[in-house]
């Protein structure tokens, strides 16, 4: 009675058990799955079968094209001198919601610069490629523009990245 003055419709049988619903599904599957098979099959034997005829993209051969704006793993730029523009500021650190970078400042050789990273560490394991990072840096000295997607490690100290690896 509370569904009708809410303006709501009693549910059939058969809608209240989904039964419609799971076979219009399961239809839908099995069409994509015999329109594709045979173009699977032969691609497998050898056969051109066009650029757009299979969904399947074979990955380590072929690659989708990225977005120009996409978040790929960090990097930092460096000066005409070779060191790292970071001038150990925080505000990345301060700014990241994962709290997966780790810097510890040093002094800079040159007098003209106040400070420099001794340590820059990025967890890629706990980072969540938000972009924050290099919205807040006021020297533009981190970057997420490298197109490197492939960020997989055998161990969880393999995921963090050094800054001799964010610098080449």
């Amino acid at each position: 009675m509370i569904n009708i003055l809410m303006g709501r419709q009693q549910l059939g049988f058969l809608q209240r058990f989904y039964i419609i619903e799971v076979v219009q599904g399961l239809a839908l599957t099995a069409r994509h799955f015999f329109v594709n098979m045979p173009r699977h099959i032969a691609r497998g034997m050898g056969f051109q079968v066009g650029k757009g005829a299979t969904v399947t993209i074979e990955y380590p051969e072929e690659r989708k094209p990225l977005a120009t704006r996409l978040r790929t793993r960090h990097r930092l730029t460096k000066r005409a001198d070779g060191t790292p523009r970071c001038v150990a500021c925080m505000m990345c650190e301060t700014i990241c919601p994962a709290r997966c970078i780790h810097i510890v400042a040093m002094e800079h050789p040159d007098p003209n610069i106040e400070k420099m990273p001794r340590v820059f560490d990025i967890d890629m394991g706990m980072c969540v490629f938000c972009g924050y990072c290099v919205q807040a840096c006021p020297e533009d000295a981190i970057r997420m523009d490298t197109g490197i997607v492939e960020l997989a490690s055998y161990t969880r100290e393999g995921m963090v990245y050094r800054i001799d690896q964010l610098l080449s």
